[in-house]
């Protein structure tokens, strides 16, 4: 990644037939530790270097190497493939060339400790975990990465780029009989091992949790008051309206253009909800997408009324709207595409305990498993919940499902407290590629009349 490496890159994009030429070059390097139950099942520290061309003639043409030599005919071959492809009416917005050098985010560099050091923290964990009775199986899994990449393009762009992860994720499962509990946390950060060293009270509380679920009651089925913590509401936000607003998604679907329609009124005043890789220091951030756009902050919902959608160059030009800088490849071994940085809910004015406060009988749930979207309807699994009574959190429930449609579901959320926290445990999956750091978060919110169904695991 130096000046010989530009040189070379500059000179491979000279003379070809294309409109735009993109080329990505990518030096990584990071570490992979997993744990089933209390045994180590995989450990490794691994490197490489890749990179892909992109071409635009009558469509896109694409070509991937895994080595620099040659790159002025791996350009040709992908301004080939474009040529191949019939004329598609493919628009870019136009962006200002770009050159510039962006070094990491830096805290407690997770490269400069030794993998047996991380391995003897992780062992820490598990034995944590361990010596609570009735916990049955545990899982960890721990990745860090170092990514350096080169961005230049034929129309003048010459990015340097260099950006550090890390996550972890703690699960444990209890069982008494054919019932079993689980009980996990999803953790990460931009750059930064500290929060890795810092765990120790929650393997202890996680694997207590899941214990203690063996014994909790189950919520009967039906429509409750419900208050979402930070980090279960910051998935709904992510899923149930992030998805909805990538560009690419909304063009290709009547039914969505129509539903996502600029103007439209989601919910009250108090919501307004923002994606943008430029809110700083988030697993999400950095300074310039992955077709030189500079990070933005976009505003989707503003005052509840849909206001903005999330771009690429080219979903903007064909929507007439304004790249976002959201386009993304999780490698160099795809293009990119449009994707959500760091999704969340703007804070309110109120406290938690203001908005559970005249809640006579509902719930508090919190973290979460997973859920599913189709369009505007949605299913989360709560990671726990907690009976809600006469305005005070009561006793521990075993986890429930949420549903609903997200139109009435955001007509219903009526409350948004003032604590928003930002959840970087996550990885967003789309077309293939996954898992791409993201993070996503709120305050604590309230919904009325949602519906909850038990469920036993």
């Amino acid at each position: 990644m130096d000046d010989d490496l530009r040189d070379r890159i500059e000179d491979a994009l000279k003379g070809h037939d294309a409109r735009l030429i993109e080329v990505r070059v990518e030096q990584g390097e990071g570490t992979h530790i997993r744990y089933r139950g209390k045994e180590l099942d995989e450990i490794g520290h691994t490197t490489g270097v890749g990179g892909c061309i992109r071409a635009l003639a009558g469509g896109w043409g694409f070509a991937s190497f895994n080595g620099l030599e040659g790159l002025k005919e791996k350009v040709a071959t992908a301004v080939r493939n474009a040529h191949l492809v019939s004329d598609k009416g493919i628009n870019l917005a136009p962006v200002d060339p770009v050159v510039d050098s962006v070094p990491p985010l830096m805290g407690k560099d997770p490269l400069s400790i030794p993998l047996q050091d991380k391995k003897a923290l992780l062992d820490q964990y598990v034995d944590i975990i361990w010596s609570v009775p009735q916990i049955t199986t545990s899982t960890i899994g721990y990745g860090d990465g170092r990514r350096k990449r080169v961005f230049a393009t034929s129309e003048g762009t010459y990015i340097q780029q260099e950006k550090i992860d890390v996550s972890l994720r703690l699960n444990a499962m209890a069982r008494d009989g054919g019932d079993v509990q689980q009980s996990g946390v999803s953790l990460g950060s931009n750059g930064d091992f500290s929060f890795v060293e810092q765990l120790h009270d929650d393997a202890g509380e996680l694997a207590q949790r899941a214990v203690d679920l063996i014994k909790a009651p189950q919520a009967k089925g039906g429509e409750y008051t419900v208050v979402l913590d930070p980090v279960l509401a910051g998935v709904f936000i992510h899923e149930a309206f992030g998805h909805l607003s990538e560009a690419d998604h909304v063009y290709e679907d009547q039914r969505l253009r129509d539903m996502m329609k600029m103007g439209r009124r989601f919910g009250g005043p108090h919501i307004n909800v923002v994606d943008g890789a430029a809110v700083p220091s988030l697993r999400g951030s950095y300074k310039y997408d992955d077709e030189g756009v500079p990070a933005t902050r976009t505003s989707l919902l503003k005052e509840g009324v849909l206001v903005g959608r999330l771009h690429s160059r080219e979903t903007a030009a064909t929507m007439g709207e304004t790249p976002t800088g959201n386009a993304r490849a999780i490698s160099s071994q795809f293009p990119p595409i449009v994707r959500m940085t760091n999704t969340f809910i703007e804070p309110g004015s109120a406290t938690f305990e203001d908005i559970i406060s005249d809640i006579k009988e509902g719930l508090y749930v919190c973290n979460w498993y997973g859920g599913m979207t189709s369009m505007e309807q949605f299913t989360f699994s709560a990671g726990e919940a907690y009976a809600i009574r006469i305005g005070k959190v009561e006793e521990l429930m075993r986890p429930v499902l949420l549903s609903g449609n997200l139109f009435t579901t955001m007509q219903n959320l009526d409350a948004i407290a003032n604590d928003l926290d930002m959840n970087q445990g996550g990885g967003c999956g789309k077309g293939g590629q996954s898992p791409l750091p993201v993070s996503n978060g709120s305050p604590h919110i309230r919904i009325q009349k949602c519906l909850i169904g038990g469920t036993s695991s």
